[in-house]
């Protein structure tokens, strides 16, 4: 039985959720962003796109500052920071009726598990979002590379769920495919996020090209990606080794670009230690894989952000 959606719920209006929930909006959805901070702001200006794939101004907002005047809708993205993922149980079950989908576009692992537990296993998706974002100011987000999105089931059923979500996307001028195995395209993802993220904040706050630029860094940086592909293939995952070099290859064109968990760091916001580098780390040495520089980084990140182990 094929899955069609109407209602969409953006909860979590970051730079990625202001970003894909405008382009979903544009296309004629009906989207509905969940706000706070920034709901002042886009009730008065809208959203704006400054955009390598088309500048966008979003006049029209359908903007609410609770799940509760959102209402049921048929699908509901979720796209804060996984650290705000103790708000799921306040406010997910507002939006659900019997056959809402519920999609994460956050980093890491764990995320998934943490819906099922509200939602059911059943109407979880998960995306990974390979782009460059920042949010400059309320409501203004800059978006400077890349941009696809992989939609993902977390279990698979067969219903085309993932196919119907990155159709849509693709309608809406966003790059988008159905992943065949959403654990692959999540390990696929960290091979990145693991060392660029991490080592962004474990040098200090510095951005990517620095990184790649500081001598030893760059080696150290093919280490963490090489255990991390190790991981991935020890839970029976198809990771090939030419990951490393298309990763840091893609990498060198974005120039000074900020990671999100270097942003927060460096803001002083919470940063997603738990789904970004602690779970990996776990599931890789459960798996038996030895991983010293996954270790060692997050060690690293612990001290920088004060965490106790």
């Amino acid at each position: 039985m094929s899955w069609t959606f109407g209602s969409v719920a953006i909860v979590g209006a970051g730079a990625v959720g202001l970003y894909y929930g405008a382009r979903l909006a544009e296309a004629g959805g009906d989207v509905r962003f969940l706000l706070r901070s920034d709901y002042d702001a886009v009730q008065a200006d809208g959203i704006r796109l400054e955009s390598v794939a088309g500048d966008l101004h979003l006049e029209k907002v359908q903007a609410f500052r609770t799940p509760e005047e959102i209402g049921p809708v048929d699908l509901v993205i979720i796209a804060w920071k996984a650290t705000s993922n103790h708000l799921l149980a306040e406010v997910l079950p507002p939006l659900l009726h019997a056959d809402t989908q519920v999609m994460t576009l956050q980093n890491g692992l764990g995320n998934c598990e943490r819906i099922a537990e509200i939602a059911g296993a059943e109407r979880v998706l998960g995306a990974l979002c390979f782009v460059c974002l920042n949010r400059l100011s309320p409501g203004l987000v800059s978006h400077t590379a890349g941009g696809r999105i992989s939609v993902g089931e977390y279990v698979n059923d067969g219903g085309g769920r993932a196919e119907e979500i990155a159709r849509r996307f693709i309608e809406a001028k966003v790059p988008a495919d159905a992943a065949a195995s959403l654990a692959e395209a999540q390990w696929k993802k960290l091979v990145w996020n693991i060392p660029f993220n991490g080592l962004a904040i474990a040098e200090g706050g510095v951005t990517t090209d620095v990184l790649l630029q500081t001598p030893g860094v760059e080696d150290e940086i093919r280490a963490l990606m090489t255990e991390v592909v190790a991981a991935g293939r020890a839970q029976e995952l198809v990771l090939e080794d030419a990951l490393i070099d298309f990763n840091i290859e893609r990498t060198r064109p974005m120039g000074p670009y900020r990671p999100s968990s270097m942003i927060d760091y460096v803001e002083g916001r919470e940063v997603e230690y738990e789904a970004i580098w602690a779970e990996p780390l776990r599931r890789a040495q459960a798996a038996g894989v030895e991983v010293p520089h996954m270790e060692r980084l997050a060690e690293r990140i612990r001290e920088r952000i004060g965490l106790e182990i």
